[in-house]
């Protein structure tokens, strides 16, 4: 998401919790929201204020927020907006800790749902997790005995929600894991209070080990940016003579800290307009630059941090602000590998209170590029290679990466990094 804001104040609830819990965030939308939906909000807070009432009438007063939250959640998906959805208050503590960088009690996995169960999107250095043998891209198939992921389309009993849970519970966790060219293993994994956020990683892959791989996992952190130019200083350091940015598992988070990390590549203009007022966000050598005064020429922009060879590995859980990286950097000459992106970079969001304790992210801006159009809904790979689970499962290769790297090889006009 393009976070702009959180609050986590709950007003006081006026009728049953679903009831409370519905009216609150229809009055957040309707009175905050500026985005790109064609649904008419008005119809369909009337037409799922029935179905409210159809489903609660048996509970009457005690209809709880359960049931409110699955009325909004499918009320703001006939809305055609991902950004504008309800959390529950697990999602909007988990935001709060990522967002401060809080200690929680973790294993140190990052879990993504795919079909067959929860890939392994990372795996945090020295935490339970790694000393366990947990493994990038394996897949676990079950959690607690219980099945986990998606199968057939419909999502398991446990996933990434429920697999939060269990860490946060600091039992051990018992998970049955398939990984290429070893037969299924059964893990136990620990929990640790560890920081709450994922930080980008540095990899070597190719060639002679002569392409940096920086996984980046989320703009969330207020220092999202800088841990991603740190990286890639390391890189140049290193003496890559190409770079590959892996976005597969990226959600978003702020909008301030992807303007500042895409200016890594070349210098951002972000534009948004809000209800009656718009905004410039600036990025240049990986930091948000401040506000111009008005009437004040821009100025020459500094020399970009990076200018060899680079590819940005893409998918359908590419999302937000990742997404707006990927734009800028595209722009830059950066190849996108991999599969069409979630589609809300054209938007950014706040995070307003419900009577629950969670949140419902209402989008409050529209997105438009330097020259004022409109920024496209999604992203759209220069090279489409999707991501074959069934390959990285069972043989290690990861056909994304694969294709990227051969990207890279026939990258022309771009000089090395000078170091």
């Amino acid at each position: 998401m393009l976070a702009l804001g959180l609050s986590l104040l709950s007003p006081a609830a006026l009728g049953s919790p679903a009831s409370d819990l519905f009216d609150a965030a229809t009055r957040q939308v309707q009175r905050n929201y500026f985005g790109w939906a064609t649904g008419d909000l008005t119809d369909l807070t009337r037409q799922y204020a029935d179905t409210l009432a159809q489903r609660c009438a048996p509970e009457g007063d005690s209809c709880s927020f359960d049931t409110g939250r699955a009325v909004l959640s499918d009320l703001f998906k006939a809305f055609g907006d991902a950004h504008t959805n309800v959390r529950d208050p697990e999602a909007a503590e988990r935001l709060r800790e990522q967002q401060q960088n809080l200690a929680v009690p973790r294993t140190g996995a990052r879990v993504v749902r795919v079909e067959g169960g929860l890939v392994v999107a990372g795996v945090m250095p020295g935490s339970p997790a790694d000393l366990a043998g947990l493994r990038e891209f394996d897949l676990i198939t079950t959690v607690q005995g219980e099945v986990a992921g998606k199968r057939g389309g419909e999502d398991a009993p446990v996933g990434p929600k429920e697999f939060v849970r269990l860490e946060r519970a600091a039992q051990p966790i018992t998970v049955t894991v398939r990984r290429a060219a070893s037969p299924e293993l059964t893990v136990t994994l620990g929990s640790a209070e560890l920081q709450a956020r994922d930080e980008p990683t540095l990899s070597w892959v190719g060639d002679g080990n002569r392409t940096a791989l920086i996984r980046y996992p989320t703009f969330l952190p207020a220092d999202a940016a800088a841990l991603f130019v740190k990286r890639v200083q390391e890189a140049r350091a290193g003496g890559a003579q190409a770079l590959i940015v892996d976005l597969r598992f990226n959600g978003g988070g702020s909008l301030a800290q992807c303007v500042a990390a895409a200016s890594v590549f070349t210098p951002v203009e972000y534009r948004t307009q809000g209800r009656g007022s718009g905004s410039v966000y600036r990025g240049a050598d990986g930091q948000l630059a401040p506000p111009r005064p008005p009437g004040r020429p821009a100025g020459p922009p500094p020399p970009p941090l990076w200018t060899a060879p680079t590819a940005l590995l893409v998918g359908p859980n590419t999302a937000s602000c990742a997404e707006v990286f990927t734009f800028y950097a595209q722009r830059a000459g950066a190849i996108a590998v991999g599969e069409a992106t979630r589609g809300v970079q054209n938007s950014a969001v706040n995070f307003l209170p419900l009577p629950d304790g969670g949140v419902v992210s209402v989008t409050v801006l529209r997105a438009f590029g330097p020259d004022g159009s409109p920024l496209p809904e999604r992203v759209t790979p220069d090279v489409a290679a999707p991501t074959d689970l069934d390959l990285l499962v069972g043989e290690g290769r990861d056909s994304t990466l694969e294709a990227a790297l051969m990207s890279l090889k026939g990258a022309q006009g771009l000089r090395p990094p000078e170091r």
